[in-house]
């Protein structure tokens, strides 16, 4: 589930212990992260998710959250390896999203990016990753991030042959960002909490403080109900469990 990583500032500080490789690498990710102009937004079964909407989106509700940076590509695994030294991913190829990866992998490989590059990168909130999807305060209202058209923006079920595909290969949606809603799905920061979802904080929600598992955004390869793929889908999973439809 998480692919798309935050940060609150750009210039790396480099650890002393940084190869040449890993600095070209993450030298890359940097370059590609994509500010979001913060700003109000109505977030959960707004009306273009229409019958399609599951009862923990609703009912939509305004969210005003802070400017932040969010990843334009899916974490990739040459990205990953270069960090963790391994590639746990099931569909091989060094521009292909990771995947294979539980929540708590993830915050593993943040903790180590961090150490690599001085930076502050985080999972997104689930309403940072919503957000997103919908184009920030260039959102055009759309079912799915960039487009109305499923298989414009997504590799999903009746698109991706059964495996993920090199990140950025769909069109991108307004900000710019890519595959949000298709090839792997992703991990977000909160806590799932599916009665909290409502009452959540209208400004930078960061969800419920415990539960069991966390939220997990966004379509994959393998999603054959495009309405899995919409901006507003929610599913939650347990942090330890890692699995090929997300990064």
């Amino acid at each position: 589930g998480s692919n798309k990583i935050q940060l609150g500032f750009i210039k790396p500080r480099w650890a002393s212990n940084v190869t040449s490789k890993q600095k070209q690498v993450l030298e890359k990710l940097i370059k590609d992260m994509v500010r979001v102009e913060g700003g109000p937004f109505m977030m959960g079964a707004t009306p273009e998710q229409g019958s399609d909407a599951y009862d923990d989106e609703k009912p939509a509700h305004r969210v005003a959250l802070s400017s932040y940076y969010i990843g334009k590509y899916e974490v990739t695994q040459e990205q990953w390896v270069a960090v963790m030294g391994r590639n746990p991913s099931r569909f091989k190829g060094a521009k292909n999203p990771v995947e294979v990866v539980s929540w708590n992998d993830c915050q593993k490989f943040i903790k180590k990016l961090n150490q690599l590059t001085g930076l502050k990168f985080r999972l997104p909130t689930e309403a940072e990753w919503e957000y997103a999807a919908r184009g920030g305060n260039k959102s055009k209202g759309y079912k799915y991030s960039g487009s109305n058209n499923l298989g414009d923006v997504a590799w999903y079920g009746n698109n991706s042959s059964s495996k993920t595909h090199e990140v950025g290969t769909k069109a991108s949606n307004e900000l710019g960002i890519y595959d949000m809603s298709g090839n792997v799905q992703e991990w977000c920061s909160d806590w799932y909490g599916y009665k909290y979802y409502s009452s959540s904080p209208s400004t930078n929600p960061t969800g419920p403080s415990s539960d069991s598992e966390r939220v997990i955004r966004g379509g994959n390869w393998w999603d054959y109900a495009e309405d899995e793929c919409r901006v507003a889908f929610r599913k939650d999973d347990n942090p330890s469990t890692p699995d090929c439809y997300s990064d």
